[in-house]
């Protein structure tokens, strides 16, 4: 039996979205959370590098465009910080295990059990049943939606980041590590916005100059009541068309939200834009999916 049903692959088709249940198990879960607490455990973050994560466009120019230990993450595991975590002299003022919004994006390369999910039969099934022909995986982050704590992640299209010629061969999976709710901050979807493109897009700049990167286009705005909650429990995945608009809100919950989330490309006829913030490096080609 297929994991993805052809009413699945229809939905997707139109929505830009759809909510697949039972991609893990919970004991895949929790290992896969329990690899991230020893890492996290383990972890050094340089004095100078460390930078929150914002997608508030003008925190987003001041602390990733201006930092080069974002920009230089793609091949890499690297930390983004929530807000308020860090006091006056850089020291933790919350316990670091609570500290963090993110971990990418190359987990799928080097952790193990991060590339065992990734490169999973029902991964590479979810691929075929969509007809991908030679998908290549372009990041992986892990993401933690704190209690409390855990930001906003406004309005966006995963276009606007990783770019294609054509537009249409980016997909997100977003792989519930604990059940997302509407109280702790699942996602929220604007059902066929895949269909009117993209009218951002963010970019790096000139080299030697600063910020590295820098949004062209303009920012749109949303109708609110357009949004569309999809829940996911513990274990489910949530396919995301790279220009469906989403977003997710504040968890101001006791409940965290944890989850592994990659991105990958149907590189058959597609140009990978040289401009975008992410580029494959000689240590980290995108590699194909469709490996062990």
């Amino acid at each position: 039996m297929d994991f993805m049903t052809d009413q699945d692959v229809q939905k997707y088709k139109e929505d830009g979205y759809v909510v697949l249940d039972g991609l893990l198990t919970s004991q895949e879960c929790d290992e896969l959370r329990q690899r991230m607490a020893e890492i996290v455990d383990r972890m050094d973050v340089p004095e100078h590098c460390r930078t929150a994560f914002s997608t508030y466009h003008d925190e987003q120019l001041k602390t990733q465009g201006n930092a080069d230990y974002f920009i230089t993450s793609g091949d890499k595991i690297r930390f983004f910080f929530e807000k308020g975590v860090f006091g006056d002299k850089g020291e933790f003022v919350v316990p670091k295990q609570q500290s963090l919004n993110k971990v990418g994006h190359a987990l799928h390369a080097y952790e193990p059990l991060y590339k065992n999910i990734t490169h999973s039969p029902q991964v590479q099934g979810i691929a075929k049943k969509l007809g991908l022909v030679n998908p290549v995986i372009l990041q992986s982050m892990y993401i933690f939606k704190q209690p409390g704590i855990g930001g906003e992640v406004t309005p966006h299209q995963d276009a606007t980041f990783l770019y294609t010629e054509p537009l249409g061969r980016v997909m997100g999976l977003w792989i519930a590590l604990e059940d997302a709710t509407v109280n702790n901050g699942c996602l929220w979807f604007i059902p066929g916005s895949q269909n009117s493109g993209i009218s951002r897009r963010m970019v790096r700049t000139l080299k030697g100059t600063f910020p590295l990167t820098d949004f062209i286009g303009r920012e749109r705005t949303y109708d609110e009541e357009k949004f569309v909650a999809a829940p996911v429990k513990k274990g489910g995945v949530v396919l995301i068309h790279g220009e469906v608009v989403h977003r997710s809100a504040e968890n101001t919950s006791e409940d965290s939200r944890h989850v592994y989330t990659f991105h990958i490309m149907e590189a058959l006829d597609t140009r990978w834009s040289p401009d975008n913030w992410l580029q494959p490096t000689e240590e980290l080609p995108f590699p194909s999916l469709y490996t062990k």
